[in-house]
């Protein structure tokens, strides 16, 4: 069974930052990318990160240089360190992986709410 559940959303102001994690089943986390992704108000969702098995990582243009996207594969844990945030960062934030099948699966999200 795959899960995946966010935490570590919340408000921070400009210029702060925050980790979120992304605790995963273990059938998930055999999967080769896991990812980060987020959706604000009347936008679509858009990808901000993504994580391969070997550790290559992929991040939006928008967010290089201030986000980093890491793996833990023994908790089975995937993290996204924020920093420098700006009030354009503020969305739901959404794990996600795809298995060999290209279903995807996502997390419930966590928001992020990054004031001016």
């Amino acid at each position: 069974q795959v899960q995946l559940v966010e935490s570590g959303g919340g408000l921070v102001q400009t210029g702060g930052s925050l980790r979120l994690s992304c605790a995963a089943s273990e059938t998930a986390f055999t999967f080769n990318v896991m990812g980060w992704y987020r959706q604000a108000p009347g936008k679509r969702r858009e990808l901000v990160a993504t994580i391969r098995r070997s550790g290559s990582t992929n991040y939006a243009d928008s967010v290089k240089g201030r986000f980093t996207i890491s793996r833990d594969n023994i908790k089975n844990t995937l993290y996204l360190q924020m920093n420098s945030l700006k009030p354009e960062d503020t969305a739901v934030y959404y794990c996600s992986t795809t298995n060999l099948w290209g279903v995807d699966y996502w997390g419930q999200g966590t928001q992020v709410t990054v004031s001016s």
